[in-house]
C-alpha cells in the first residue's frame, strides 16, 4: 500500500533525526531505519494498531519514544505525524482536523 506523509510530519521526522544525531553521532539513522520501520508494519497491517481518534491509529517506533499517527484513506496510508510520545497528544488533534486539505508527499519520492 502507497504511504504519503504530510510535509509537517515530515519535518518532524528531520528534526528528530538530526536531534539524535547531535545526541550521539548515528543515533539519528537508528531512529531512521526504526521509523522506516514502522512504516512497513503499518503498510503491511494498517488496522493492526489502536485507534487514536476516530479516524486515525498510532504505531509505535521501536527503541524510541515516538509513535507515527496515520489514516487510512482509501488506497493509501496518510502519515499525519512521527509524535514524541511525551508531548501532549492534544496538540496533533487540529492537525487531523486539517489533514484532509494538504497536499501529502508520497514515502515514494
Amino acid at each position: 500500500m502507497r504511504i504519503d506523509i504530510l510535509s509537517c510530519a515530515e519535518e518532524e521526522f528531520a528534526e528528530a533525526v538530526c536531534f539524535y544525531n547531535q545526541q550521539c553521532p548515528g543515533l539519528g539513522y537508528e531512529f531512521a531505519a526504526e521509523t522506516k520501520a514502522a512504516f512497513e508494519r503499518i503498510a503491511s497491517y494498517p488496522n493492526a494498531w489502536p485507534t487514536f481518534s476516530p479516524r486515525s491509529r498510532r504505531c509505535i517506533v521501536n527503541r524510541f519514544p515516538y509513535g507515527v499517527l496515520y489514516h487510512i484513506p482509501p488506497d493509501s496510508i496518510l502519515i499525519v505525524a512521527i509524535m514524541h510520545l511525551m508531548r501532549d497528544p492534544m496538540c496533533w488533534q487540529e492537525r487531523m482536523k486539517r489533514s484532509s486539505g494538504e497536499q501529502p508527499a508520497s514515502a515514494d519520492d
